[in-house]
């Protein structure tokens, strides 16, 4: 099942204060950080097309 923005942002918070934690090994941080950038510009591209989406139905609406 596919994850809705909510749940990649709640991803991503949780991947980025991992950096922060104790359970941090420099070891993983390169592949961490590959994959948390990965899921930021999957959450940016998804939010793009919400913005889209909205301002489609906000034209049809000022119609």
């Amino acid at each position: 099942m596919a994850k809705n923005v909510s749940d990649k942002i709640a991803e991503l918070k949780t991947g980025v204060d991992w950096f922060y934690s104790d359970d941090f090994k420099l070891e993983e941080a390169s592949e961490r950080y590959k994959k948390l950038t990965d899921l930021a510009k999957e959450i940016e591209k998804d939010l793009s097309e919400m913005k889209n989406e909205i301002n489609v139905i906000a034209e049809d609406f000022s119609k």
